[in-house]
């Protein structure tokens, strides 16, 4: 199904067991994540809607769907998934959970080099 033919919902339709439907993908997601921390992106498809605001920590008025753009490695250790929101252009982070989809997580993490911003034959003149 390609993505133009997907119909998306700019909430998560949320049940009693704190779990959300992910807008992107359909699948019903648990929000409780490992180690007591809240689930905030679908871990098939790594999307999260756009419900808080980072900067000023409350609810956000936007509800566009953040797609996930790359993944960062801090120095503290562990992933974390760099979203921008397909709307307002926003940016935010979430970290990995190990029941992410690694197939989508190594996509991001090769991406800069499997499309390099200059042609890579500059490094043979070096």
């Amino acid at each position: 199904m390609s993505s133009t033919s997907r119909t998306l919902s700019s909430t998560p339709h949320t049940t009693p067991n704190s779990a959300f439907s992910c807008a992107w993908c359909g699948r019903t997601v648990s929000a409780d994540a490992d180690h007591s921390a809240r689930r905030r992106h679908c871990p098939s498809c790594l999307q999260v809607p756009h419900l808080l605001d980072p900067v000023d920590g409350g609810p956000s008025d936007c509800r566009g769907r953040m797609s996930p753009i790359a993944v960062a490695v801090p120095r503290t250790g562990g992933w974390v998934v760099i979203h921008r929101c397909v709307r307002c252009d926003e940016l935010t982070s979430s970290p990995t959970r190990a029941d992410d989809n690694h197939l989508v997580l190594m996509r991001l993490a090769v991406r800069p080099l499997a499309q390099p911003p200059f042609p890579l034959e500059a490094f043979g003149d070096l």
